[in-house]
């Protein structure tokens, strides 16, 4: 479809100027709805997919063994274009186009617009899971990132190309190639990859990519549960992120402690995390948005937890009390034992002492034997004596039994009336 640009000044000399507006009005309007319907990607040059397509499609096979260097760059450029244009819209037909750019480039030797496709390529089969094809690319790709380091040159970079640039494919790539290893199941040469990655991070200072890559460390590692290895590699995307200064990357980092922390039970210190990578998601309200509630479901995950282990340690508590309740009752009891043993041994001591005595004297009284003997005088029960003494109450019968014995009487009242004769009342 040809868009119409406008009219010439004669023309619009010639046209009323209301019939001119409304041509204009009308241009622009097919022109919107053309880029909308193929997916609103424009080319640097201003041709959208559907003129493009246009374009190329006159360049068979015949035409492009006889194309000169300059129309076959062009030609490799809007095949470059169509891809990137369709990636998103329509892959097969990005992966299409990206195999034409391919053919040309590789013809002529042009490594980087090798490299560039194959990458994309790459990348198509990795969404779908395709490992094994993906990885073929990539490996590709990266192969003429290291052709260009040894000094290969294009069209567009007829002096070779910058270190910088060449670390920065590089480092891509190393990511890429990593991630599939990852997902493949192979965790050491994923790592190995990562390592490579890092390195060129580290040397350029790329801070903000040195943070994502040590964040996609961590979770590998925390979905391996191996714990030991993923806590450092959070805390270097941590620092990673506030040596950069960007606060969403310190909140992501943030994150991927708290879930750590809260996958090993340490669940303080997960809601110290998770609470500050809050605070840093709530200064980007309109970015990252899966996150944050990614951060707000382990915050809530950490509380109940946390709900859990206080029961728990109430129970415990419970129990502890219960326990040394019971122990104190135990030694309660103990000590009373041993004091009624000690009681009834004196008991059996003074008996025996006063039985070896000559019955013709007046008997004599211990203490204790005396206030027992005051007592019964004044009517008191055995529990009554035994309250007042501090004793128990078969000690207390034990005093009175023996009393009985000592004053050779059978009861209380001939007790407490020969007391009284011996002057002991």
């Amino acid at each position: 479809m040809t868009v119409r640009k406008g009219y010439s000044a004669q023309t619009s000399a010639i046209l009323p100027i209301f019939v001119f507006m409304r041509q204009l009005i009308l241009s622009l309007l097919l022109w919107a709805l053309t880029a909308l319907c193929v997916g609103a990607y424009t080319d640097h040059r201003g041709h959208n997919v559907d003129s493009l397509e246009r374009v190329v499609a006159r360049w068979t096979p015949d035409a492009i063994d006889k194309a000169t260097e300059e129309e076959l760059i062009d030609l490799n450029r809007a095949y470059r274009d169509l891809m990137l244009g369709y990636e998103v819209i329509n892959g097969e037909k990005a992966v299409f186009y990206a195999r034409k750019a391919i053919a040309i480039s590789r013809r002529k030797g042009w490594t980087e617009a090798t490299g560039d496709a194959a990458r994309h390529i790459g990348q198509y089969f990795y969404a779908r899971e395709q490992f094994d094809s993906a990885m073929v690319w990539f490996q590709e790709s990266l192969a003429c990132v290291e052709k260009m380091a040894a000094g290969a040159t294009s069209p567009s970079h007829p002096e070779g190309y910058a270190e910088i640039d060449i670390d920065d494919s590089r480092s891509s790539l190393y990511g890429a190639i990593g991630n599939l290893y990852n997902v493949m199941g192979d965790i050491p040469t994923a790592m190995d990859y990562y390592g490579k990655a890092g390195e060129i991070f580290d040397k350029h200072g790329w801070n903000e990519s040195n943070s994502v890559l040590y964040y996609n460390i961590g979770e590998t590692w925390l979905e391996e549960k191996d714990y030991a290895q993923a806590l450092p590699a959070y805390e270097k995307s941590l620092d990673y992120a506030r040596t950069a200064g960007d606060s969403l990357l310190v909140a992501n980092a943030l994150k991927g402690l708290g879930g750590l922390y809260l996958e090993t039970g340490k669940t303080w210190k997960a809601l110290h995390c998770l609470q500050e990578a809050d605070q840093y998601y709530s200064l980007h309200d309109d970015q990252e948005f899966r996150f944050r509630m990614e951060n707000l479901d382990f915050m809530s995950q950490v509380l109940q937890a946390q709900k859990r282990n206080l029961m728990g340690w109430l129970v415990v508590l419970v129990v502890l009390a219960a326990l040394v309740a019971a122990v104190l009752l135990i030694l309660r009891r103990l000590r009373h034992m041993e004091k009624e043993q000690a009681e009834t041994a004196l008991v059996m001591d003074e008996t025996l002492e006063e039985l070896r005595a000559p019955s013709n004297k007046a008997p004599v009284l211990t203490d204790r034997e005396r206030q027992i003997l005051a007592l019964i005088a004044e009517g008191k029960t055995n529990p009554q004596m035994a309250e007042a003494l501090f004793l128990s109450p078969e000690t207390i019968k034990w005093y009175r039994k023996k009393l009985l014995v000592k004053f050779d009487v059978p009861t209380a009242a001939a007790l407490v009336s020969k007391a009284k004769d011996l002057g002991l009342l």
